[in-house]
Formats: structure tokens, C-alpha cells, sequence
């Protein structure tokens, strides 16, 4: 990629999205090594804003190596230095550049040692409450396979949906941010869903390129016993390095009590019974970047697809806090435009988007149409 499209991205992620400042400190992590022109060139313009770069490397063969048959004390002794990174930086930059299937193999103990003791208190505690902070992936051959196109297409692709028109995305979502922040009652209909929940008292938050890039979707949330009926998921969606399809909940007062993913199901419910927070609902959100018109199998760009909503469970968001507490937190989207079976949503009972496309006048500059 050109070095005008790498300043660019570095830029808006500096000056968009953390908003970086003279003397503070800015902790950058590169998950895998590909990703080392963009953190060259971050490092650069953090100096030239008169910050104070910092970096961090993991490689996924040698933290899988450490998670294989681990042990609380391991783990804790690892999260205590990482910690104290994370506390004293101002604002942190996480690019993954390696697979996370490589970390397939790894025991559903391991996993949630791991993701109790160094994810949860460095990531979701500290990093979310106290930094100023945006993680994104970058182009490698994996992930071009995944999205099934050459290397050269896939890193086009990549740069076109990362710096979108932020600022214009920001604009467009307001009524649909005010719009959630008033609703109650929403009902979802697509094929293999029939679902309803209430919105009563959630605070809704537009998302446009501060915390994720690609960016580009409203989020809100179910009040934690509100939910029922049932959703299939129409996309593929990756945890723990387990690739799942055709997901399928049911749902009684905000609880998921029927779940499955064909061969997978047993994984899947081994996921559910993490924890009690995991079978209820943490976030609600549509999904509106103009630019991912289908999912890749990665979490970032899958649940920014336009036309999509994500129904995720886990953990609710502090922005929009239904008071659920979990250990995990999994956006698994589902698209419902024509090409994937198409698909309804209202808000108290008025028709809002339908087959992916927004209805409503003020709702209509969202549109893939309007974005680009």
C-alpha cells in the first residue's frame, strides 16, 4: 500500500480517533508483525504531535504456547506487568495483523483463565475506562483468504473502508441515535426470527472511528429481562478460535434457553455457561458503513456490514448499560438485505428499516447511497 494511504490511516487514528495530544503517552500493540509499517508510521506522527510513543508485540504461536494448560498464577503473574503499562499510558492503539484461529486448540479452561485474569481487568477495566483507545485489524494473507480475494484487493478494500467519511457518518446518525434513545419496544422479523425486547431507559451512543476503525453503527441495548422469541444468525462468527454458522437462540425473558450451530452446538453452550451474564443480551446495534457489504469473519468489519444489526451476548457496553455483567461479549451479526433473505425492523410498531434500508425520512441520509 502507498505510504499516502498509511499516513492517512495513521492520521485519522491519531487525530480522529484517540485525538492524541502533546506530552501524553500512547501505548501501541501489534498482534503479529505485518502490521509493522502502520505502527512505524504511528510512532512517527505521535512524536512529530510531541506525545510519547510506546510499543508493545504479541505473537499468536507464543501466547498460545503460554495459554496451552495454564494455570491462575501464570496468567495473573502475566496480566501484573501488562497492567502497568496500561495504567500509565493515555491512550492505547491495538492493530491486530495475526490469525485468530491460531489460537485454536487452547482448552475452554484456558480460555476463560485467560480472559478473566489479563483480558478482562487490562482490556475491559482498564483500557476501556481509562484510555483513550481504538483497535483495529490490518491486511495479511489470512485475512484475505478469509474474505476470499487476493492480498493486493483485500488491503483496497481495507484502506477504502477505514477511512471512510467519518464526519459525515457522525452527522447522518443523530436521529437514529435520538431515535433509539426514545423507542421501547423493538420487533425484528427475518428468516428464522421472530424477536422483540425493550429499549425503555437504555441510553443509545453512535459509533463513527473513536474506538473502532472501520467504525460505522448505533448501539444500544435490551433491558436485561426483555427479550423474547428467537434470531437466526445468517453469517459466520469466530470465539475462542472456534468458527460457528447458523447460530440460533431462543429467548425467554432476556435469557437465551435453546441455543445452536449444528456440529458446533455443544461449543457454543460451553461458551454460554462461561458465566450467568452470558446468556443475556449486552448490546443492540445496526450496523452502517457503507463501504462492508458483506462479513469477512472478523468481528471489526463483520458488525459495521450496511444493512446488518448485531444482537450480542454478554456483557453490556457503559454506554448503554442494562446492567449485565459477563466475561465474554460476542457481536454476531445478522445482515437483512435482499441478497441474505431481507428482513424488517419497527420501533413501536412503526416500520424503520426494511430489507437493510432505512424507511424513515430522517433516517434515509444512513443509506449506503447517502455514505459514500
Amino acid at each position: 500500500m502507498s505510504n499516502s494511504k498509511i499516513k492517512e490511516l495513521a492520521s485519522i487514528l491519531l487525530n480522529h480517533s484517540v485525538k492524541l495530544q502533546k506530552g501524553e503517552k500512547i501505548l501501541i500493540e501489534m498482534l503479529g508483525t505485518d502490521c509493522v509499517d502502520l505502527a512505524s508510521e504511528l510512532i512517527k506522527q505521535a512524536k512529530d504531535i510531541g506525545a510519547i510513543p510506546l510499543f508493545n508485540i504479541i505473537d499468536y504461536k507464543i501466547l498460545k504456547e503460554m495459554l496451552l494448560n495454564c494455570n491462575e498464577e501464570q496468567i495473573n503473574t502475566y496480566a501484573k506487568y501488562d497492567l502497568i503499562k496500561m495504567k500509565d499510558a493515555d491512550a492505547y492503539i491495538g492493530i491486530r495483523s495475526a490469525n485468530p484461529k491460531e489460537l485454536e486448540g487452547i482448552s475452554k479452561e484456558s480460555m476463560e483463565i485467560f480472559n478473566r485474569l489479563y483480558q478482562n481487568p487490562i482490556h475491559f477495566e482498564e483500557r476501556v475506562k481509562n484510555t483513550k483507545w481504538c483497535i483495529l485489524r490490518y491486511p495479511n494473507e489470512s485475512m484475505a483468504k478469509m474474505a476470499h480475494m487476493t492480498l493486493d484487493k483485500f488491503t483496497e478494500f481495507f484502506y477504502k473502508v477505514c477511512t471512510a467519511n467519518y464526519s459525515k457518518m457522525e452527522k447522518a446518525m443523530q436521529p437514529l441515535k435520538e431515535l433509539l434513545s426514545k423507542t421501547d419496544r423493538v420487533h425484528i422479523l427475518g428468516n428464522g426470527t421472530d424477536l422483540t425486547f425493550s429499549l425503555k431507559g437504555i441510553p443509545a451512543e453512535k459509533y463513527y472511528g473513536t474506538f473502532n476503525i472501520p467504525d460505522g453503527e448505533v448501539a444500544s441495548c435490551p433491558t436485561k429481562y426483555s427479550a423474547n422469541g428467537y434470531i437466526t444468525y445468517n453469517t459466520e462468527t469466530t470465539y475462542n478460535g472456534i468458527t460457528f454458522k447458523n447460530i440460533y437462540f431462543e429467548l425467554k425473558s432476556g435469557k437465551i434457553i435453546k441455543a445452536e450451530a449444528g456440529d458446533k452446538t455443544k461449543e457454543l453452550n460451553e461458551i454460554l455457561d462461561t458465566d450467568e451474564g452470558a446468556r443475556y443480551i449486552g448490546e443492540f446495534a445496526l450496523g452502517l458503513n457503507p463501504y462492508v457489504t458483506n462479513t469477512i469473519g472478523d468481528t471489526l468489519f463483520d458488525e459495521k456490514v450496511a444493512g446488518s444489526f448485531h444482537f450480542t451476548p454478554g456483557t453490556a457496553l457503559d454506554e448503554s448499560d442494562n446492567g449485565n455483567r459477563s466475561s465474554i461479549h460476542w457481536d454476531i451479526v445478522c445482515i437483512q438485505t435482499p441478497e441474505f433473505g431481507g428482513g424488517k425492523i419497527y420501533f413501536d410498531d412503526v416500520l424503520v428499516r426494511k430489507d437493510g434500508k432505512f424507511v424513515l425520512d430522517e433516517l434515509k441520509d444512513l443509506n449506503p447511497e447517502n455514505l459514500t
